[in-house]
């Protein structure tokens, strides 16, 4: 049958794409759909929703990860089969919540979450680090320049106090991207840890005309650095203009035989002060304040010590509800890096040609002593 506008779920396929979300919600949330008036912190990780109606949702939030085993997935099925009827959500920055529609089921809840160690920590909620979200990274990205679930697992070893507590200024979005191309959106973070790249693709001429559509890698380069040259044999292949690389690695999604991934030239720069919100100031894209450090897995100390240096002096220095972004603008980003420690160099001015909605507009000049 045709569609029909005024009566859309008529004759509507369901085994087409994901199922209808409505029939997983709880009956408490099927109840009280669009009457929600507000919700409350009860303590870092526990929130409750009030209902118009008068019914409340009570909601337990426990850090989760990215990659899960079947294992662990079972226990979480488990535990929200024992207390929850069944109901559980997963948040966009990899937290699990347990949705409860009974208060005497709160505290059993959360006195069995803390009985399995580490395992389902509370918190991310308020005025704290939340979960950090993040890529793929080596464990399945053919572009990363860092691992991902690594370098998180590290840097959340050292900050997980202040996920389970909301202690600081203001809530902190901490995000990773394992390649400039980004698809963790890690763009409008308070703290950004990114993957980069430092040396051109390397050329495979042997397998360039045999596995690589040339026009392809080509026309994938975003600065034009890749042109298709002819060989005395006959055959195609690719010359790179190594100055005008932007070490994206596009090239190499079209052409396996231009690898980018170099022990040496991979590593992690780390840009701070994004953020979505407009409260206080606009929103605004994360600045680059360390431009290089190299990969040292499995740990990654010093990036590790990079972050919490600057959460730790964000922390101290800023006033209440001020996101890390507006604090440095307040003291000025000169400040920032003379509070953080941070070597100032000139790799980290913005001088991208595109880029003039974040440079600093203003005539006005800060100094410092």
């Amino acid at each position: 049958m045709p569609y029909d506008p005024s009566n859309p779920m008529k004759d509507r396929i369901t085994d087409i794409g994901p199922a209808m979300y409505e029939q997983f919600f709880p009956d408490v949330v099927k109840r009280n759909y669009g009457k929600w008036e507000y919700h409350e912190i009860l303590e870092p990780g526990v929130m409750v929703h009030h209902s118009d109606t008068g019914e409340d949702l009570y909601t337990v939030r426990t850090g989760g990860t990215r990659l899960m085993s079947i294992d662990f997935i079972r226990e979480i099925c488990e535990i929200a089969d024992k207390h929850c009827d069944g109901h559980l959500r997963f948040t966009t920055r990899n937290n699990i919540e347990f949705l409860l529609d009974d208060k005497s089921k709160l505290q059993p809840l959360i006195d069995d979450l803390k009985s399995r160690g580490n395992k389902f920590p509370i918190g991310g909620t308020g005025a704290g680090v939340t979960n950090i979200v993040h890529t793929q990274g080596w464990i399945h990205c053919h572009t990363a320049a860092c691992d991902a679930s690594g370098v998180v697992k590290a840097i959340m070893d050292e900050l997980i106090e202040h996920f389970g507590s909301m202690q600081l200024p203001a809530h902190v979005r901490i995000s990773l991207a394992c390649c400039l191309n980004m698809c963790g959106a890690v763009h409008a973070s308070d703290i950004a840890v990114v993957g980069v790249h430092r040396k051109p693709p390397m050329l495979d001429e042997e397998y360039i005309s045999k596995i690589c559509e040339v026009p392809l890698a080509v026309a994938a380069c975003p600065t034009g650095a890749i042109k298709m040259i002819k060989r005395e044999d006959g055959t195609r292949s690719v010359e790179v203009k190594n100055e005008k690389c932007m070490f994206c690695g596009n090239c190499f999604t079209m052409c396996p035989a231009m690898p980018m991934a170099d022990a040496e030239g991979d590593g992690i720069a780390i840009l701070v002060g994004g953020k979505i919100s407009n409260r206080i100031s606009k929103p605004q894209f994360s600045k680059v304040v360390i431009p290089f450090i190299p990969n040292e897995p499995p740990r990654w100390p010093q990036t590790v010590k990079a972050v919490q240096n600057i959460l730790e002096t964000y922390a101290k220095d800023a006033h209440k509800y001020e996101r890390l972004g507006d604090w440095a603008e307040r003291i000025s980003w000169e400040r920032f890096f003379e509070k953080c420690g941070i070597p100032f160099s000139e790799r980290v001015i913005d001088d991208y040609r595109f880029a003039y909605p974040s440079w600093r507009q203003s005539a006005q000049c800060k100094f410092t002593d």
